[in-house]
């Protein structure tokens, strides 16, 4: 399984779990894993935020860290680096999908959404948003 992807511990104790007989100590089988580099939360974490980069956002990011049971310090670690460029990262979703600025209420509130369906923060699709508004404004 390892050599196809990399596992967050819990979801390989999950996966193997299913696999394992009474006598199989796959907690121990899991130790050794992680103590010879083959299993490693911290990697698992930094590959599903570069998987995710460029269509997703923080929030996403962690709902699935969280979903696959990576402990919080390893979450947090993840979701600082990605919060660091969440702004233009969501600008680039957002010019993806849509070519031009929001004219009305309602192409605001789609792109909005849009975004926030992406996992990106309401704080920055606001300063997102209102960007082309106060440059209109001068």
């Amino acid at each position: 399984m390892l050599a196809r992807r990399d596992y967050a511990r819990a979801e390989l104790a999950a996966k193997l779990a299913t696999h394992a007989s009474e006598n199989d100590d796959v907690p121990a089988l899991l130790d050794e894993l992680q103590s010879l580099g083959f299993l490693s939360d911290a990697r698992f974490a930094e590959q599903l935020a570069h998987r995710h980069r460029g269509r997703h956002g923080p929030l996403t990011i962690e709902r699935e860290l969280r979903r696959r049971g990576v402990a919080d310090d390893i979450v947090d670690t993840t979701l600082d680096a990605a919060r660091a460029t969440e702004y233009d990262e969501a600008q680039r979703v957002l010019r993806r999908k849509f070519a031009q600025a929001p004219a009305s209420m309602q192409d605001w509130a789609k792109q909005g959404r849009y975004l926030q369906t992406r996992g990106f923060s309401l704080d920055v699709i606001r300063r997102l948003l209102r960007a082309p508004i106060e440059q209109e404004l001068g």
